[in-house]
């Protein structure tokens, strides 16, 4: 029997956000959720007014074997409004899932502050849902209890959660699946049951890391449907990571474009498409969608050229002229 396992960076994030966020529950909150059978009043739902995200200077090294320090983002600024949808793009290594990480309270920055709502983040941020570049399905679990699992962590009974689970898989189009386990789904049904797990909890802050990377292109634009119909319903702020120009575009209502490593905000691009979008596969046949994609990709294509060209210097090779090497070996953390 094949299963679809988390890689052990995916696992830690996803165990560690869970203990957080168990740790943080109140006992008192708890007893009168399961109670009640509902969601716990103190789980720190989020009104979606109050989801307005700010990155302010934000600036994150790690530390090499060699114990030098590498600055994987370096002052960073970059405002999401509430219900707004945020693609991010940029070469590899340019920091973008560290971002999400530092949104989310998974990780601190080692300079500058995120803010959501006008609160610092020191923590996990409540009313947040991440959906990782992997399916991180458990796969001993099936697709009900898979989705259930958000509605059980935040209290809620066996009974409502499950009610809750067989609801949000018929909105996204697997009634009948509930009692699968997730190696016998296709790659576009365990997304659409990720989809489900990361949308049941209502939240107010969407976290997307690549989500339809792996996905071929049609089942990729038949899941960017799925989301947008999803999203439009309930509007939560969303920042979603995408090599994809294409697929960034014809999701977002703003594009920003990360530089090569240390990846800072290098420009901001509104989408003035209207909405409903409509389907995605033929939005990118409009003019504007057109004239958007070649503006965009001017500024994109300059860093990826960077990127690409550091990977294949020799060690020894100077740095592309104008550019500084990386990493910043003069920085410690």
């Amino acid at each position: 029997m094949k299963y679809n396992t988390l890689s052990d960076g995916e696992f830690r994030a996803r165990r560690a956000y869970f203990t957080k966020v168990a740790r943080g529950r109140s006992a008192a909150a708890a007893a009168a959720a399961a109670a009640s059978g509902h969601l716990d009043p103190g789980s720190g739902r989020r009104r979606k007014e109050d989801a307005g995200i700010e990155l302010s200077g934000l600036t994150k090294r790690f530390l090499t074997p060699a114990g030098t320090a590498f600055t994987a983002l370096r002052d960073v600024d970059l405002m999401v409004r509430p219900g707004q949808f945020c693609a991010v793009v940029g070469p590899t290594g340019c920091g973008k899932s560290t971002t999400l990480t530092m949104v989310a309270g998974l990780d601190r920055p080692s300079a500058g502050s995120v803010q959501v709502g006008g609160q610092p983040v020191t923590g996990i941020t409540s009313g947040t849902s991440f959906m990782f570049q992997a399916d991180a399905l458990l796969p001993w679990k099936t697709v009900l209890a898979n989705v259930a699992m958000g509605p059980l962590f935040h209290r809620a009974t066996k009974k409502a959660a499950q009610a809750s689970a067989r609801e949000w898989l018929r909105v996204v189009g697997l009634a009948g699946f509930e009692d699968h386990h997730p190696h016998q789904l296709s790659g576009g049904m365990r997304k659409r049951v990720s989809l489900a797990a990361a949308l049941i909890n209502e939240p107010s802050i969407l976290l997307m890391d690549e989500p339809f990377g792996a996905l071929d292109v049609q089942t990729k634009a038949i899941m960017s449907n799925e989301l947008l119909r999803l999203w439009d319903q309930t509007r939560p702020s969303v920042i979603f990571v995408t090599h994809d120009l294409e697929e960034a575009i014809a999701l977002a209502d703003q594009v920003v474009v990360m530089t090569a490593a240390p990846g800072t905000v290098k420009s901001v691009y509104e989408i003035d498409l209207p909405r409903p979008r409509g389907a995605v596969q033929e939005i990118r046949f409009e003019p504007r969608f057109l004239e958007l994609h070649h503006q965009i990709w001017e500024s994109l294509r300059e860093e990826v050229e960077r990127a690409y060209a550091r990977t294949t210097s020799a060690p020894d090779d100077p740095a592309p002229a104008g550019h500084p090497p990386v990493p910043d070996k003069g920085e410690r953390s």
